[in-house]
């Protein structure tokens, strides 16, 4: 299948279990595979026959930075629906999120999750 890419997506959000987190906020890093298939628009060269990333990346900041989630999981989950919802190509999802500074006493670079969802 293939694919397309959104790497390194950053966003400014209140996410979080902890109430530090929902009022201070902080950044959340998404990466997103989508797959799909691109056949018809390598064909055509029109973005009609693709999914249009940039509206792919405003649906996202869309999720991440108007709705408060405690878990990134939920946050990740609801992505991917509406993406589903959103652009009927994708036939799958992965999609990774980062804190790269929850409050967690240590040396780390991030914590991530990473769903994987097929329509």
């Amino acid at each position: 299948m293939d694919k397309i890419y959104l790497n390194d997506c950053r966003f400014y959000a209140y996410h979080g279990a902890l109430k530090e987190e929902q009022v201070l906020g902080q950044i959340f890093v998404v990466d997103l595979i989508l797959s799909v298939d691109l056949s018809k628009a390598g064909q055509t060269d029109k973005v009609e026959d693709t999914v249009h990333y940039g509206l792919v990346f405003e649906a996202v900041k869309e999720e991440v930075e108007g709705t408060k989630h405690a878990l990134i999981e939920h946050l990740a989950e609801t992505i991917c629906h509406k993406l589903f919802n959103g652009f009927p190509l994708i036939n799958a999802i992965t999609i990774k999120i980062s804190k790269e500074n929850p409050p967690i006493n240590g040396h780390y670079h991030s914590v991530s999750v990473e769903l994987e969802r097929v329509r």
